[in-house]
């Protein structure tokens, strides 16, 4: 398996030095780094290899390293069902820098493209209907940023007196509380049922 994959990556480099950036194999799969401006070119050429005949694309999702200058990296799962081999892409994307949709290689990228733009905030450039497909239209943010915070900006409620869902923010409200993080054996001044009997025995 691992001499398979090994192969394929060797092969695929070779065929497209100007994409490949590095390929490493791990956990039984082959990842492959690839350049963002080569990235439609290179999709192109896994469909249509004989070699490679990657027609279905799994997934796009995306990771956002906050701290690097290259916030994010994309990341594409293809499926080979004639060589029975999975692949995965990663490419690097700025906070300010656009990927190319790949929706005229694989038209099912569509709604993938559209849930990372909706999570990470990566447009796609080319793109046929690029706006968010999970979130309302009006939400503020980017949820699977990670300096999105946990509670979000707004919160959705039905309002009784007006008859409508409605937007506000988001209000926390809660009394301090002391937590010991004690068991509740420890230090406790009651006796617990069944207490009593263990000590009638000894």
């Amino acid at each position: 398996m691992a001499e398979a994959l090994k192969e394929l990556g060797e092969h695929i480099k070779s065929r497209r030095k100007d994409c490949v950036l590095d390929y490493d194999i791990a956990l039984g799969e082959l990842t492959m780094t690839v350049s963002l401006s080569s990235l439609v070119s290179l999709i192109e050429f896994l469909k249509s290899d004989s070699s490679c005949q990657f027609s279905t694309l799994v997934d796009i999702t995306a990771i956002d390293h906050p701290s690097r200058e290259t916030r994010f990296e994309l990341v594409y799962h293809f499926l080979s069902m004639y060589q029975n081999q999975r692949i995965r892409l990663k490419a690097e994307v700025r906070e300010d820098e656009m990927a190319p949709s790949i929706t005229s290689v694989h038209p099912s990228a569509n709604w993938f493209e559209r849930e990372v733009f909706d999570m990470f905030g990566i447009l796609f450039a080319g793109h046929p209907d690029l706006r968010r497909i999970l979130t309302d239209y009006g939400f503020r943010g980017h949820p699977l940023r990670k300096d999105f915070p946990t509670t979000g900006y707004t919160e959705v409620r039905y309002d009784e007196v007006s008859k409508r869902v409605v937007y506000e923010p988001v209000s926390l409200v809660q009394e301090y509380r002391q937590f010991d993080f004690m068991s509740p054996w420890e230090g406790a001044e009651y006796v617990l049922p069944g207490d009593d009997k263990a000590e009638a025995k000894s």
